[in-house]
């Protein structure tokens, strides 16, 4: 066939124009080719210069600069331009081909170049806009204009021939102009705004503030509409994870918009908003202030909902057209040719507009098309979902800190908000809140979705629909029920996992005792028991689970089944292929939101309950209400914080303040009295309460000199905290005021702004409060840092010891997070701060509470009365110290919340003769202890002892602790970039098998069976249901056809109907058996996924804990506890409830899509040939994806913690922060924490929705194959329409898994790290506890002389260690009793462990009563010594379970072991006995009591030998002098071995041992050490007197 532009048809001269240029049909076609090819010649030599100079140049930040107006409408007119211009394609080669003569390239010619022309127009109108350049889109312009000319003549002349809509090229001529007329309208549009042409000043414009910020790399707002669909700016940031980890850098700040400030802002004004004038008490609605500030956006995206899901239902019906029209193709191919009369005009011929739907290959692209559209749409509403919920939660953070920045006091102390409730608000409440945002577009799109959907299925199939929909519908009640016992099981499960968690932190923190008293397997057990109820919870969670999955696969099972079962017997006949696989696939539709509503609904619920929570916190009491009204100072602030919060500059602190300062000076000048000149505060007539209106001080009249030392005395609990909390304006004041004086006008001109803010106390609290910083930055706390300042602060507070022993000096961390420090160090800390801060005034509340006496001597002289008072700063000090009080310019004593006494110590000498006196001798008495009060020096050194410990092993602990990171590292340092990629691009299948190991290989085996078993049944029963309904259509063609033709392999014709019925009854039965099948199937499955993984979680935890409880005692001097409890925690966690869904639905989807590929290339083999690109493609999109989506989860993670931390830390200094007035730099801190964690969070979900737009679009290109090739097999006869039906059904599904193949793929990924963490520690050594010996070799009453040979022992702690003692020799005789000193660091500690075989003894051996310990059974070993250990550890249940766990002995025994440690009385008292409740770590007693605890423990052991290791450092003289006398006594035939801090302790044994460096130094009775002057003993005892 020849080709020419105007056809050559014999007859008719194609290129005639009598009638008029214009009558031409081909003429006119050639027109329309012009604005194609001006556009195509102008605009791609301006393309090729454009880019050619653009590389040349620095490439720009970012693509996209700006967006001219119109943007989103051009992109959206031009991808509509394209899609018309290929149904004008498609037409004119169909019209073509129905032309029996030759080829007519004028009716396919122009739409071709259209097309081209089209795209060029886009590229080239993207190129300027990113290069800001506008004069060149005048270009575009020309191009419309003439465009929309030529198809307007061509539109007017078949007007005038009479052709109309009816006919197809018609209404596609008439749509092209249009959308050309559209077009021209948007460039005029950007000339009006611009005014880049035709005016004399064009608008000049900046790109948004955001992109000349070279930190925002979060570029969804501004990059153009198609990147914006498909996410294709983070191409560059998902394929680069994978050549390097993403860190914070990468993904920078977030634009202007979505911070959290301006969020809250936004969030607050809706709230303020409600409070009207008339009714101000009236609480405002969250859920309005919520409508108000992110409405719109989830109006947007409800709106993208409704249209993918509108979109969604064209899938059905494009399979049922298909192959209702490939059956008529095939039939009609025959006779259809020649019915329709040939309707040509300009002797071209004219398709129908009708034809265009029955056309099998239009209605696959269609189909392809709507795939696309709906998923681009349903991402687009999930990302704007996704962000608003991000900013709300943003928004209620700030809030919420706002709130807890202003909280009372006395709200946090009378226990009306506890930290506890805080941390919820923050950690659990806004997430539930976000999490509802995400979900709420569902609530009122899912009910238009199961309308529009049980229409259809109507349309379809009758009445015989309603009853499948029924079966639906009928099911979701209980779907919602077993959501709400998920969620009841849950609650339960924690409640367990709580307790469990509380026993194993009890059994980590006493693991030495319990070792030394081998009473492991006592508390073990305990753990087991909290654990086998924590599993009972999870069984029936496990079980709830596996039903709901069940409902999920069985229910469109189950309305299928009901559907076709009824239409058999309503109708007597199965349905058409083209209805049945149209209704499967709406089924399939169905399901989802049916499934999704029940937890939509509970997340509602959670919402509601959130939102009342929230609300009645935002509602709690304010500081400062009334307080202020009192000429208090928060007055001045609060004015100066509105401000702040309106302009929104956090970060001009002073300035404002200032200002506010001077302002109200005047008013108080003329309230105060005049001789209070030099009075820094004053109270008068004051009387303050913690709320409830019990005023806790009254009648406060007290006055602080300015520049001088004052301190606050008297008992505990007199209220001397509350009165300095009630200066600093924290209390509620029933009457009186406080005023603070102002400093002098010049003064504050000169310094006042520079050194001394008057508003700032330097506070330290008595309870110590850290941040989670670095030592550093907890005592500079914000303020400058000035070398020698800072050196002077840690001098006072002798912090210099501790600092050297800290692995990384002053930039260690500490804090919550951090290293625990002892509470000497802590507070030592804190009071360091205080010193530190520049500011006038300074309120110490006891600093030496927890300090031994030499460091209070030295931080009084150094710290207070030095570097305090030398610049005249004012020092209010609260003290149990009395012997400091000679050094105070002013003393306030004070008794049951009222002053007592204020004055000098002269003016109290004289006036008050009775209260001096009694100062005095309690003065004495603190003199006394004084003498002897080496031993709080001990105490010091015991914190730096067990610092040193915790450290002095860092190098070991690395190495366990580390071995994740170093296996990167080792691979980064070659920095072959094959290794580090291919790392973090594989899978732990090794840790997968570990996992599906310790389920039980037979459970392995059964749910493996059962999935494949499952998914073949669900094959079956569709292509059942194809062959079925096919042979209907078969049959009744066969008919007809053998009547005429004869062909038919029935030679004796039946009447159909009959056939068809015997048909049905051999098809139905089949049918119904399978999809029951199918339904048990399903339930088996998920209950063994489910139990797999149970089985798996207690086995691991099982072996976890006996692992780590039988661990030697070195594994935990080096492993943090932390970290342990990690494991116990959060991993255990994941392993219980979140690897086993993970696991289900990862194979569940997986089968599904390899079942669906299976079936299409079944079907049409040729499927196969278009699969491996497709499988190529989706390979690396998801080897991608895993490796970001891994990255930006752990950023996620570790980006949240901080933020909690931050907000409990904030809630547990307030008194702090406010008193320091750091209010808006925490504010600060807080609002760049969120933004940070929020940025990982947006990243991490455009990630998500990255992936999820790809995968769709591969699922898309699979329909689209797999329709193409079976329509093109079906034109060559290959198989039966019903196949292709389901090939389609089946293709369709695939779209719906891809991604979650990845997604659970990456999920697995992450928590098999969990896995892979339990097992490091699965590996460790166990302590030997077999021992040589049996135990029925030991004697039943040994030892019982207690005699103790030690043979030149030596000891270490590891193999890879130095040795600590070092071939010691000792003999001790039964009954004797053994002192053993030293310095620190000598080895007597490691001496009492090794009696205990707790540490390597590698040579030498310890022989008691001529058995040698290391051939004992450890168990038995342990049982029969007792110790008692310097600190002392209870643990929580009662007094009896404390003494003796292993209830054996009978309670007389208790209550003399109690007499014995002097506790009788104090036990007798308590209600219940015995049975009295000890709470966790015996915080209800006293350091002191807790010590004699321990004491009668190891009386009720009555064991020949007891070892003391420096037992007696916490209990004061008199208590201690008792236990003395009582170890004399009641230890009289036993061996007792003292190791002892104070010498004086055992200057009574019989013989003392001095230890250096681990040897013995000295080693006889103490007289004749005594008489050796230059002796280590002699100078010890020297030093203790």
């Amino acid at each position: 066939m020849a080709l020419s532009f105007c056809g050559s048809d014999e007859g008719i001269n194609a290129y005639s124009v009598e009638n008029g240029v214009l009558n031409n049909g081909c003429f006119v076609d050639a027109l329309n080719l012009v604005p194609h090819v001006f556009l195509l010649f102008i605009t791609f030599p301006i393309l090729f210069i454009g880019w050619g100079s653009q590389s040349s140049k620095v490439q720009i930040h970012h693509n996209t600069w700006l967006h001219f107006p119109g943007h989103n409408l051009r992109w959206i007119l031009t991808f509509s331009l394209l899609f018309v211009h290929v149904c004008e394609f498609a037409e004119g080669i169909v019209s073509n081909n129905r032309m029996m003569g030759t080829n007519h390239l004028h009716l396919y010619m122009p739409a071709f170049m259209g097309f081209v022309a089209a795209t060029t127009s886009v590229v080239y109108y993207h190129n300027i806009e990113t290069s800001n350049f506008p004069k060149l889109l005048l270009v575009l312009f020309i191009y419309w204009v003439l465009a929309f000319i030529t198809k307007s003549i061509k539109l007017w002349k078949y007007a005038e021939y009479k052709v109309g809509p009816q006919h197809l090229r018609f209404c596609i001529t008439a749509l092209l102009v249009i959308l050309y007329g559209l077009l021209m309208a948007v460039e005029v549009n950007v000339i009006r705004v611009r005014k880049y042409v035709f005016f004399a000043n064009p608008q000049k414009v900046k790109p948004p503030e955001d992109l000349q910020d070279l930190g925002v790399r979060f570029l969804q707002p501004f990059v153009n509409l198609l990147s914006k669909a498909t996410y294709w700016w983070m191409n560059p940031l998902i394929i680069g994870a994978h050549k390097r980890p993403i860190e914070l850098k990468k993904i920078g700040k977030l634009p202007i918009a979505m911070r959290a400030l301006t969020n809250y802002l936004r969030l607050k004004d809706a709230y303020e908003d409600q409070r009207t004038a008339e009714d101000p008490d009236r609480a405002p609605s969250i859920w309005r202030s919520m409508y108000r500030a992110f409405g719109r956006p989830i109006l947007l995206s409800s709106t993208f909902r409704y249209l993918a899901d509108l979109l969604g239902f064209a899938g059905p019906l494009c399979i049922s057209g298909i192959v209702k029209y490939l059956k008529d193709d095939d039939d009609g191919a025959t006779s259809g040719k020649e019915t329709m009369g040939q309707e040509t005009y300009f002797n071209v011929h004219f398709m129908h507009s009708s034809k265009l739907l029955q056309n099998t290959s239009v209605l696959a692209v269609l189909l392809f098309l709507a795939l696309i559209l709906q998923r681009t749409f349903l991402q687009a509403s999930y990302y704007v979902t996704i962000e608003t919920g991000i900013n709300l939660r943003g928004a209620l953070l700030a809030m919420i800190y706002n709130k807890i920045l202003r909280l009372s006091t006395s709200n946090m102390s009378m226990g009306e908000m506890t930290l506890g409730q805080i941390n919820n608000l923050v950690a659990i409440e806004t997430n539930q809140l976000m999490w509802f945002l995400f979900l709420c577009p569902n609530l009122w799109a899912m009910p238009v979705q199961i309308v529009m959907g049980v229409i259809l299925l109507y349309y379809l199939l009758g009445w015989s629909a309603l009853v499948g929909a029924s079966v639906i519908v009928l099911l979701a009640p209980l779907q919602y029920l077993i959501a709400t016992k998920l969620a009841d099981t849950q609650k339960s499960t924690l409640e367990h996992s709580t307790d469990r968690l509380k026993k194993t932190t009890e059994i980590l923190k006493g693991i030495k005792l319990l070792k030394l008293y081998a009473w492991e397997n006592i508390f073990c057990d305990s753990v087991e028991e909290t654990r086998g109820k924590e599993l009972t919870s999870l069984k029936t969670f496990a079980f709830y689970t596996s039903l709901s999955i069940f409902m999920n696969a069985a229910i469109p099972i189950a309305a299928v089944l009901a559907t076709f079962v009824m239409h058999h017997f309503i109708n007597k006949t199965g349905p058409t292929p083209s209805e049945a696989f149209a209704a499967l696939a709406l089924f399939h539709i169905l399901v989802t939101p049916l499934f999704l509503l029940s937890t939509v609904v509970r997340f509602a619920v959670k919402a509601l309950v959130s939102v009342q929570k929230l609300s009645e916190f935002l509602q709690s009491d304010e500081i400062g209400d009334d307080s202020w009204r009192n000429g208090d100072i928060s007055v001045s602030f609060e004015a100066g914080k509105k401000h702040l919060g309106a302009t929104k500059a956090i970060n001009r602190k002073q300035p404002i303040r200032y200002q506010m300062d001077n302002y109200e000076q005047p008013t108080r000048r003329q309230m105060r009295p005049t001789e209070t000149e030099d009075v820094a505060v004053k109270v008068s007539n004051g009387s303050f309460t913690w709320g409830s209106n019990l005023s806790t001080l009254s009648d406060i009249n007290i006055r602080i000199p300015t520049g001088q030392l004052t301190m606050i005395v008297g008992q505990v609990g007199c209220g001397k905290s509350s009165l300095l909390l009630a200066m600093l304006g924290e209390m509620q004041t029933i009457d009186g005021r406080v005023y603070w004086s102002n400093l002098p006008d010049c003064e504050m001109i000169h310094e006042g702004n520079i050194s001394k803010n008057r508003y700032s106390v330097a506070y330290a609290a008595q309870k110590s409060w850290l941040l989670n910083a670095t030592v550093e930055e907890n005592i500079t706390f914000g303020s400058p840092f000035s070398k020698q300042r800072y050196k002077a602060v840690i001098d006072a507070c002798s912090l210099q010891p501790d600092i050297d022993l800290l692995p990384f000096g002053d930039q260690t961390e500490i804090g919550e997070r951090g290293i625990n420090l002892s509470g000497g160090q802590r507070q030592r800390i804190c009071v360091a701060r205080a010193l530190y801060q520049n500011t006038n005034i300074v309120f110490l509340d006891d600093p030496f509470s927890a300090l031994d006496i030499h460091l209070s001597d030295h931080l009084m002289q150094e710290g207070i009365l030095k570097f305090l008072q030398d610049d005249k700063r004012t020092v209010v000090l609260v003290t149990h110290k009395l012997q400091y009080l000679i050094h105070a310019d002013w003393i306030i004593a004070m008794k049951d919340g009222s002053i007592l006494r204020e004055g000098t110590l002269k003016d109290i000498q004289t006036h008050d003769v009775e209260l001096y006196d009694h100062w005095k001798t309690l003065m004495n008495r603190q003199d006394q202890e004084l003498e002897k009060d080496i031993q709080q020096d001990s105490q010091t050194m015991l914190e730096r002892k067990t610092l040193r410990r915790a450290f002095y092993s860092r190098e070991a602990k690395n190495q366990i602790d580390d071995e994740d990171e170093e296996e990167e590292v080792e691979e980064e340092d070659d920095d072959n970039l094959s290794t580090t990629t291919n790392r973090r691009s594989k899978i732990p299948w090794k840790v997968c098998w570990c996992y599906m190991s310790s389920g039980g290989f037979f459970m392995v085996f059964l749910m493996v069976s059962c999935k494949l078993l499952k998914h073949s049944v669900i094959v079956a029963i569709d292509y059942w249901l194809a062959l079925w309904t096919s042979s209907k259509t078969n049959q009744s063609a066969a008919n007809a056809t053998s009547l005429a033709d004869s062909i038919s392999s029935n030679t004796t014709l039946p009447t159909p109907s009959i056939s068809e019925a015997q048909n049905d009854s051999y098809y139905l039965p089949v049918f119904i058996i399978l999809c029951a099948a199918g339904i048990t199937l399903c339930l088996i499955t998920s209950l063994t996924v489910e139990f797999l993984g149970l089985s798996a979680a207690t086995n691991l935890h099982h072996n976890l804990l006996n692992k780590i409880i039988h661990a030697p005692i070195r594994f935990f001097d080096i492993t943090p506890l932390g970290q342990i409890l990690n494991r116990f925690s959060a991993d255990t966690n994941i392993i219980d409830q979140h690897i086993p869904p993970t696991l289900e639905s990862l194979t569940r989807s997986t089968l599904l899509c390899l079942s669906a590929i299976g079936v299409i290339s079944s079907i049409t083999p040729m499927f196969l040939i278009a699969l491996v690109p497709l499988a190529v493609a989706f390979y690396f999109i998801q080897k991608y994806f895993r490796v970001a989506s891994k990255d930006l989860q752990d950023l996620d993670d570790s980006t949240q913690l901080p933020l909690l931390c931050h907000f409990s830390e904030t809630a547990e200094g307030l008194t702090t922060i406010r008193a320091f007035r750091h209010e808006a730099r925490f504010k600060q801190r807080m609002l760049e924490l969120t933004d940070t964690n929020n940025t990982a969070y947006l990243f991490l979900s455009a990630a998500n929705r990255w992936l999820e737009v790809r995968t769709d679009y591969l699922g898309a290109v699979i329909v689209l194959t797999a329709a193409g090739a079976s329509i093109w097999s079906l034109r060559y006869g290959l198989h039966s329409v019903g196949l292709v039906g389901l090939g389609l059904t089946y293709a369709l599904t695939v779209t719906n898994y891809l991604n979650w193949v990845v997604r659970n793929l990456a999920d697995l990924e992450v928590q098999m790290s969990a896995v892979k963490k339990v097992n490091s520690f699965l590996s460790t050594e166990s302590e030997n506890y077999e021992g040589s010996m049996d135990t029925s070799q030991v004697p039943e009453n040994w030892p019982q002389d207690g005699e103790i040979k030690i043979q030149g022992l030596c000891v270490r702690y590891d193999p890879m260690l130095k040795p600590v003692l070092k071939h010691v020799n000792a003999y001790i005789k039964p009954g004797q009793k053994v002192g053993i000193c030293g310095r620190t660091g000598s080895g007597k500690s490691s001496l009492s462990l090794a009696f205990f075989n707790m540490v390597d003894i590698f040579e030498g051996k310890i022989i008691i009563d001529g058995i040698d310990i290391c051939k004992l059974p450890l168990q038995t070993l342990r049982s029969r010594l007792s110790i008692i250990l310097q600190d002392p550890v209870l643990f929580s249940g009662s007094i009896r379970f404390n003494l003796d766990p292993e209830r054996t002995c009978t309670d007389d025994r208790l209550w003399e072991a109690l007499e014995i440690a002097q506790l009788k009385n104090m036990v007798k008292a308590l209600p219940g006995g015995l049975d009295a409740v000890v709470t966790e770590g015996g915080e209800n007693f006293s350091v002191g009591q807790r010590q004699l605890f321990c004491l009668a423990r190891a009386f009720v052991r009555k064991s020949s030998i007891l070892i003391m290791d420096e037992a007696t450092a916490s209990i004061d003289m008199a208590t201690e002098n008792i236990l003395q006398k009582v170890v004399m006594t009641a230890f009289a035939d036993r061996t007792v071995v003292t190791i002892a801090h104070r010498v004086h302790t055992i200057l009574t044994a019989d013989l003392v041992i001095v230890m250096k460096r681990g040897n013995i130094l000295e080693y006889d009775k103490p007289e004749t050490l005594l008489e050796q002057e230059d002796g280590m003993f002699a100078s010890f005892v020297k030093a203790d007197m």
